[in-house]
């Protein structure tokens, strides 16, 4: 019979590459790796790693049990939680993953609203940008995904349950003084010569399709995931740059104007989770949480 403790160590060990490197994130000993993981091969009937000198790598059975083990576990951890909450074990536990706009605009009213209705539930928030965060959930490194994509990506998102919240336009930043400062909205091919302060990699390859659309190729002279810093190098005048409303409402731009800009730059901003995971309580919870926050 195959364990799931067993699971945990076989997917720390494909992911670091050695036993030690695994035993170190376990927080356990190198030898008792060693010894789980042969307890592993004898259930499974079959070699699961092969060992030559230093290097370490997945037999084809290996590789089958890694690309089953995300999901058992994360079925396991569901029903742990659903389990609990039934008892009255405990009201639960959400480990959530958000890109920095979210974080300070999204989470905070969701988690404060989540806290006074569930005081027991504990949330935990670490950032991320997607596709990274997206593979966090799949890896069963966290319960629920906050996301964002630039169009549909046919499948991209087919094994998730996807919440939308809401859809954010990008606007763009132009320094005080700059000669389309009191505009409403401009064209983005009428920023073709300036000089651009791009953001996070999605966003920066959105803004290259967008732009080489309208007939040019944007010159990036600064690339920042920091938005804080973007609004600050606009500030200074070393450029322009679009950015999600949800940025510009977390940060007070000095020395920036913003304008809407021409076409319409959108992204989809949703919520994700696992199948297993959408019907834990907690897990719930959280997503009508953020679900109210995004129609604030």
């Amino acid at each position: 019979m195959i364990e799931a403790r067993h699971l945990r160590v076989l997917r720390a060990v494909a992911t670091t590459g050695s036993f030690s490197a695994a035993a170190r994130e376990l927080g356990c000993t190198q030898p008792a790796v060693s010894q789980q993981m042969k307890a592993l091969e004898s259930s499974a009937g079959t070699p699961l790693l092969i060992r030559t000198g230093r290097e370490m790598r997945l037999t084809q059975a290996g590789e089958a049990l890694v690309r089953h083990a995300s999901g058992i576990l994360a079925g396991l951890t569901a029903a742990e939680e659903e389990v609990a909450a039934i008892a009255g074990l405990r009201a639960g536990r959400v480990r959530l993953v958000s890109f920095p706009s979210g974080s300070s605009t999204l989470v905070p009213g969701a988690l404060a609203a989540l806290r006074a209705e569930h005081p027991g539930t504990r949330v935990s928030l670490v950032e991320a940008e997607p596709p990274r965060s997206v593979d966090l959930l799949r890896d069963g490194d966290c319960d629920i995904a906050l996301a964002f994509r630039y169009g549909a990506s046919g499948g991209e998102w087919d094994d998730l349950v996807v919440r939308p919240l809401l859809t954010d336009r990008l606007i763009g930043l132009v320094p005080d003084g700059h000669r389309l400062a009191d505009a409403e909205s401009v064209s983005i091919g009428e920023l073709a010569e300036e000089s651009w302060i791009a953001g996070c990699p999605r966003c920066r390859r959105q803004l290259v399709e967008v732009c080489e659309a309208s007939g040019f190729t944007p010159r990036i002279d600064f690339a920042t995931d920091d938005y804080p810093a973007v609004m600050g190098l606009v500030g200074a005048g070393l450029g322009v740059a679009v950015l999600p409303e949800l940025a510009v409402e977390s940060v007070r731009p000095k020395g920036a104007r913003t304008v809407a800009v021409e076409p319409a730059i959108e992204r989809e901003i949703v919520a994700l989770t696992l199948p297993d995971l959408a019907r834990v309580p907690a897990v719930a919870a959280t997503l009508d949480q953020l679900s109210l926050a995004a129609a604030r």
